[in-house]
């Protein structure tokens, strides 16, 4: 029994999370994963932004960008720290606009 897509390389965006093909098979794994918000003030991207901004782990091993670290590019931000701080400025905005 093959791994579903969203486990495998084939599933996987080279340039951070799931590709169309890995959404796909997680869906049909019973998730409902969505694309990146690249920009603007979505409260899913801050949301995302903050929990993979706290996240343990990190952001280059052998020299190389984790996956933690190309999803967050993926999302707007270039490193843990940068997402914490658009995820914060984001609210705040999203905040005063209600």
């Amino acid at each position: 029994m093959k791994t579903p897509a969203y486990a495998r390389k084939e599933g996987q965006n080279p340039k951070g999370g799931l590709n169309a093909k890995g959404r796909a098979a997680a869906k049909a794994a019973g998730m409902n994963l969505k694309p990146p918000v690249k920009s603007g003030d979505n409260p899913r991207r801050a949301s995302f932004l903050a929990r993979m901004g706290g996240n343990a782990g990190p952001e280059y091993k052998d020299g190389e960008p984790t996956r933690l670290l190309l999803s967050l590019r993926a999302w707007g931000a270039s490193s843990k720290a940068e997402a914490k701080e658009k995820a914060r400025k984001i609210s705040a905005r999203n905040k005063g606009k209600r």
